[in-house]
Order: structure tokens, then C-alpha cells, then sequence
């Protein structure tokens, strides 16, 4: 390995063979540019499963109770707060991904379906009385999902590739009569969230590792100029996401196993790991949530290399979750 900054030929960094270093030695490395950033590990919270569960979509309810969903069964799973857990709700046509919790308490799950007719599907509080609200014929890979202050919602499309750029993000009306675009030609849109104030709207790009930040002029136009990619991910790749009551935008890094943590206007400030995250541990991380009122985040994952199951973990953000919206 030469120095390429040494003019030195005694240098003794100067090598003919390249070698692993401890920080490049995994299959997730940090990238150098984001090597210094103010790092925490995250904690083990709640072993869901010794095996491998698809573990996605983290809300608290209205009783603090935490939902998450496990993807290719089509299970909404039920974690209460003296740690039991329990089925709430089973839809393996849906495959559900993303969960919402409405200010009136019903739960709105976003399902994946099979790739190509996904669905919205609202169920109440108990997980009786499921109802349609955006239907599989209308040809939506429904991900993530989050309601703006009016009662309507956004929704990721994960549609496309990286060379096929044909999901988005999209806005279902407050009376759920309308999907209306609103970032289109997104490359598998993923995650999906809205500032405190409700002014600007993220979304991430799965398939070209992409962070777009939108400045709402109306629910479904952006202000002049307002749209932007503040920030272009090295490796793969952004999945789900949340924003905290100081403006701040986490997100989780699928198949990196950890947490990238941006400011109001997407430059990075910092980031949480999953323990052994360095040893190739639960590098599939996908989602996370803020417990309502607190700054404690939990964060899902699964680690298909080191044979650990699927996890439940905890950390803390640097400010109190946004709680307006879903639990208003």
C-alpha cells in the first residue's frame, strides 16, 4: 500500500501489497467520511426470535404498547409493555411493512403485497374490523407510511430499479377518496417522514442509495426550488426512517447495521451501531421508532450472518421522537 502523500521512499507505509485494515476488514465498513462522527451502540431490548424473522414497521399505540410486523408471514405483532408478545393481526396476501398509528387509534398497515399490488389496510386497536383504504388494484408496492397533521397520508411506492426509476412517494387524501404524486420516478422509494412542523417531507431511495428532502408548499406541490438530494449514501442502503421534535432525520441503513442520524437539512451529525455491527452482526437492520414522549428509540433487526435471531434494540436519539401526527 503506497502513501501516496510521501514523497519518502523510506516511508514505511509504503508497501507493494494492499491488506484488510481493522476498519475495512467487514462486510459493512463505516465509509471515512463518516468515521468521525458521534457514534453510539445501541443496546439488546427484546429477543423476538432465535430464527430469522423479517422484523420491519415499529409503532407505539396509543397505550404505549409497541407494533412491528413480521413481513413475509404477514404477522402485526404486539409487544406490551411487561414484555409480552402476541399476534394482532395476520394478512399474508398484504405482507404487511409499514405501520401507523391514526390519532383516533386505529393501526393503518402499508403491505408489500407480491411486489407488484400491495395495499393500505386499516385495523382497529384490537385488530378486528380490517378495512381497505387504498386497494391492490391500484398497483402500489405500499412500504412505509406516515400521516400528516390532516389526516392524510404518505406513503412509499417500491417500485423500480436503479436503471428503471418507476416508484415515488405518494399522498392519500384526509377522506382517503385521492392518491396524489408527489416525488415521482423514485428508484424503490423506502422510507418515508415528515419534519416537526410538517413542512418538509423525506423520503429514501433503496435502489440509488439517495436522501430527498421536499419543502411542502401544499400537501402535494413542493415550494419553488424546494426539492433536493442533500445526501447521496455509500453502500446499501437507506431503508426506513423517522425524524425527531428538533427537525433531525434517522435512517436506517439496511445491510449496514446501523443508524445514520442527519440534521434538519440532510448533512450528517451522527450515527448509532447495533452491537458487533463491526463483526457482521444483525447488518439487516430496517426500521426504528421513537417511544412517544421520550428520547428512547428502538431499532429492528435480524442477522443473517452471525446466527443471532432477530432483535429488538434500544438507544437513544438525540432529541424527544416527533409525536405529532400519529399520536396527536
Amino acid at each position: 500500500m503506497r502513501n501516496i502523500l510521501s514523497d519518502d521512499p523510506e516511508d514505511s507505509n509504503v508497501q507493494s501489497r494492499l491488506d484488510y485494515t481493522e476498519r475495512t476488514r467487514g462486510l459493512a465498513p463505516i465509509p471515512p467520511s463518516e468515521r468521525t462522527l458521534p457514534t453510539a451502540v445501541a443496546e439488546p431490548f427484546f429477543q423476538v426470535s432465535d430464527g430469522l424473522v423479517a422484523l420491519e414497521g415499529p409503532a407505539f399505540d396509543r397505550d404505549e404498547n409497541l407494533l412491528f410486523v413480521d413481513v413475509y408471514d404477514g404477522n402485526v405483532m404486539k409487544l406490551t409493555l411487561d414484555g409480552q408478545l402476541s399476534t394482532l393481526y395476520t394478512d399474508k396476501a398484504l405482507c404487511p411493512a409499514g405501520v401507523a398509528v391514526h390519532r383516533d387509534g386505529r393501526i393503518f398497515l402499508g403491505g408489500i403485497g407480491n411486489l407488484s399490488s400491495g395495499a393500505i389496510v386499516s385495523i382497529a386497536a384490537d385488530g378486528s374490523d380490517p378495512q381497505v383504504i387504498v386497494p391492490p388494484a391500484a398497483g402500489y408496492v405500499v412500504d412505509d407510511l406516515v400521516f400528516d397533521r390532516h389526516g392524510g397520508i404518505y406513503f412509499t411506492d417500491f417500485k423500480g430499479s436503479s436503471t428503471e426509476p418507476c416508484g415515488g412517494v405518494y399522498y392519500v387524501t384526509p377522506d382517503f377518496s385521492m392518491t396524489i404524486p408527489v416525488i415521482p420516478d423514485m428508484a424503490s422509494a423506502n422510507g418515508v417522514a415528515l419534519s416537526p412542523d410538517g413542512q418538509v417531507l423525506w423520503s429514501t431511495e433503496f435502489c440509488n442509495s439517495r436522501l430527498h428532502r421536499v419543502e411542502l408548499a401544499t400537501p402535494v406541490l413542493p415550494r419553488p426550488f424546494g426539492t433536493s438530494v442533500p445526501y447521496r449514501f455509500t453502500g446499501r442502503a437507506p431503508d426506513s426512517m423517522r425524524t425527531d421534535s428538533d427537525g433531525n432525520v434517522y435512517v436506517a441503513m439496511y445491510l449496514q447495521g446501523r443508524v445514520l442520524v442527519f440534521n434538519p437539512f440532510g448533512i450528517p451529525i451522527g450515527q448509532i451501531l447495533l452491537p458487533g455491527q463491526w463483526n457482521n452482526h444483525f447488518l439487516k437492520l430496517t426500521s426504528m421508532a421513537f417511544r412517544p414522549g421520550s428520547r428512547e428509540m428502538v431499532i429492528v433487526a435480524r442477522d443473517e450472518i452471525g446466527g443471532k435471531g432477530s432483535m429488538i434494540f434500544r438507544a437513544e436519539g438525540l432529541a424527544e421522537g416527533t409525536r405529532m401526527y400519529s399520536h396527536q
